[in-house]
């Protein structure tokens, strides 16, 4: 029997129980509770019954993987160890979930952390205890500050060991609970089941990292018992405000002048629901820089990202709006929100009001509240508010066109992202590395709704691109993968292109290599210091990605551009470009 489980709000989906076979489902089809696309819906449940062993040699290692799969995990990120190895053996002995070696664990969870980004979806990370588990911790507290769901397992010296101190051991208890919802170490058999769904229950509801210490004794210790299903064990989050706060909400709405909407990752997709609000009251929309993508950024009322990477038309906008309508945004202080009358939806409680107060904090699910508001909101025309929108949006336009048509050598980022932006898939997956690289593209890039990116948002740690494109890469399989990011960047992981090329992963590597810190550069500049310690001594890149039995291909010149990354993107194979780029920004 197979089941499927919203990833927005929790219904689960029995495909049994359906006259239609969700394989053969419209692309149109909707979830029956929540309204949001067919796209957020992941395998669940698969048949466990069969098995590689033997009913009295089976462990706690083989319940604990039996138990992970039966809740949803397809994917194990992580480097074999000592302290480990009984929980690697039941994943050898199993079909149902797909263990990937890396090369340093902090690519392992950076992967679980984008896997959760890209789909709401939870996957694990696995390592040794001591060293292992501390390398983990950049890519969990990745996954911690961008709500990222992921369950954390790590080795464990001997149940009798643990304490006086011995090989490896370190106190994983106190180390990981600073940011972990849920933290626990696998002491007895009979605590197998419970703690496994507890930690995928928390890291799902609360979208954050589980951590389960498991000795290495008790892994190897014969046990077997029952596997806990899902339905029944989580609620449903479709989740929505009271009415009279939705009409309160409307009424505010109905009498602003100059509302401006602004989307954050909270939003996504809700793209539709989004473009019939605005249409309605004639509002533009705004999005954060993880919201980029939650409509097509062509689209009339679009008109830009706010805050540091922001268009001058959302600048604007948002500066002169009577009105803010937030939703799902974490008011970072890079998105720059300002102190205005708001209207704010999240479905974090905590998130409502987090900078300042607002009207009317409207808690619940966006894909619940978004069609209540629509109804109760008067439609507006506002034709005067719709052409000064016009004209801010092509005065911004204009701006990226000039500064993409600028063919200088060493290539300018902007030239690059407009021939990528020519010749990327419609349905590409851009993982972000974090820098200039990302700086450029979240200002420069318009991104479709049916392309997706993600980046390490309120962390901000470099190295996150190839870890979060291979992740992409194995979860999308027939997509276009393109990971942006620069030298800096790539050589703190470049170890893991070793990884897309043992599994076969087509992805592309677009490395904007201008031998700097460039985003450090800048900001001595800024601060007036002298600028020092930022150039990079680099290899050559290409002939790195050629060692490693990929391919890589090197651009010096704009002429070269062009063909480069159309056979980039036209290979089936690992692909590194490296683009020799200026670090200066605007000279």
């Amino acid at each position: 029997m197979t089941k499927f489980r919203c990833t927005v709000c929790n219904y689960i989906y029995d495909e049994e129980k359906e006259e239609v076979q969700f394989s053969n489902l419209p692309a149109s089809w909707t979830c029956p509770v929540c309204n949001s696309p067919l796209k957020v819906f992941v395998v669940l449940k698969v048949d466990l019954q069969t098995s590689k062993k033997s009913a009295e040699k089976i462990t706690v290692s083989d319940i604990i993987i039996k138990q992970m799969a039966e809740w949803g995990v397809k994917y194990v990120f992580g480097i074999p160890g000592t302290s480990s190895l009984g929980i690697l053996e039941a994943l050898r002995n199993q079909d149902h979930i797909t263990y990937f070696q890396v090369r340093h664990e902090q690519t392992a969870a950076f992967m679980a952390s984008a896997y959760g980004k890209l789909t709401g979806n939870i996957s694990a990370c696995l390592t040794v205890a001591g060293p292992g588990a501390t390398n983990l911790t950049t890519g969990l507290y990745d996954a911690k500050l961008d709500k990222s769901p992921v369950l954390a397992l790590t080795g464990q010296v001997t149940r009798e060991l643990i304490g006086p101190g011995s090989f490896q051991e370190i106190d994983q208890h106190s180390f990981f609970e600073p940011f972990s919802v849920f933290n626990q170490s696998l002491m007895f058999q009979d605590q197998t089941t419970n703690l496994v769904t507890l930690a995928i229950k928390n890291a799902l509801l609360k979208k954050g990292v589980s951590h389960i210490s498991v000795p290495n004794d008790i892994q190897k210790e014969v046990y077997d018992t029952e596997i806990m299903p899902l339905e029944g064990k989580i609620t449903n989050m479709a989740i929505s405000a009271p009415d009279y706060l939705i009409k309160k909400s409307a009424k505010i709405i109905n009498s602003a002048d100059r509302p401006v909407i602004i989307a954050g990752f909270g939003a996504m997709d809700q793209g539709l629901n989004l473009l019939e609000l605005a249409e309605k009251i004639s509002s533009p929309i705004v999005t954060t820089f993880r919201g980029k993508g939650v409509i097509n950024e062509d689209e009339k009322l679009y008109v830009g990202s706010h805050g540091t990477i922001g268009s001058t038309a959302a600048t604007s906008l948002v500066r002169k709006s009577d009105l803010l309508i937030v939703i799902g945004s974490s008011f970072s202080d890079m998105t720059q929100i300002p102190e205005k009358k708001t209207i704010q939806i999240d479905i974090d409680p905590l998130m409502i009001g987090r900078r300042y107060p607002v009207e009317v904090g409207l808690l619940g699910n966006s894909a619940e509240i978004l069609p209540e508001l629509i109804k109760n909101v008067k439609k507006v025309k506002r034709d005067s508010y719709r052409d000064e929108i016009q004209d801010l949006k092509n005065d911004w336009e204009n701006i990226i066109e000039r500064e993409a048509n600028d063919k200088k050598s060493p290539l300018r980022v902007p030239y690059i992202l407009k021939v990528l932006q020519e010749m990327a898939d419609p349905e590409a997956i851009f993982a972000l590395d974090v820098g200039e690289n990302s700086w450029w593209f979240g200002r420069n890039f318009p991104v479709q709704n049916s392309q997706k990116i993600v980046f390490s948002g309120h962390l901000a740690s470099m190295g996150f691109g190839l870890p979060a494109a291979l992740a992409a890469q194995i979860e999308y399989p027939e997509k276009q993968v393109i990971c942006i990011t620069g030298d800096g960047g790539f050589s703190m992981v470049m170890a893991d292109f070793l990884t897309a090329v043992k599994y076969q992963l087509p992805l592309t590597v677009l490395l904007f290599n201008n031998h700097q810190l460039a985003m450090i550069q800048q900001e001595q500049k800024i601060e007036k210091y002298p600028n020092w310690q930022t150039e990079l001594f680099n290899c050559d890149f290409a002939a790195f990605a050629k060692n490693c039995g990929g391919i890589g291909i090197k651009v010096t010149e704009s002429e070269e551009l062009t063909a480069a990354i159309e056979k980039a993107l036209s290979l089936n194979k690992p692909v590194l470009v490296d683009i020799e780029t200026d670090p200066r920004r605007f000279h």
